[in-house]
């Protein structure tokens, strides 16, 4: 049961939403159906307790992280 990311054409309202079998997704801000599916990130783990340093490590952005500012918009920049 896989989670997509989704672009209302109706509204622009973006959200996730977990889809089982041929279910058809609904806006949930207009109820509408047509929408765009996202290209979304994943996340793996690295195998150890210890968070995974992407990049640069200390000091330099991942742009991984899935923020909807884009690379180098969360806090860890």
């Amino acid at each position: 049961m896989p989670i997509y990311e989704y672009a209302c054409n109706g509204c622009g309202h973006e959200f996730e939403k977990l889809v089982r079998g041929d279910m058809i997704p609904a806006c949930p801000r207009c109820q509408a159906t047509r929408l765009e599916k996202k290209l979304s990130l994943f996340a793996t783990t690295a195998g150890s307790p210890e968070p995974a340093m992407v990049g640069g490590g200390a000091g330099g952005a991942c742009g991984t992280c899935g923020h909807p500012g884009g690379p180098g918009a969360c806090a860890l920049d």
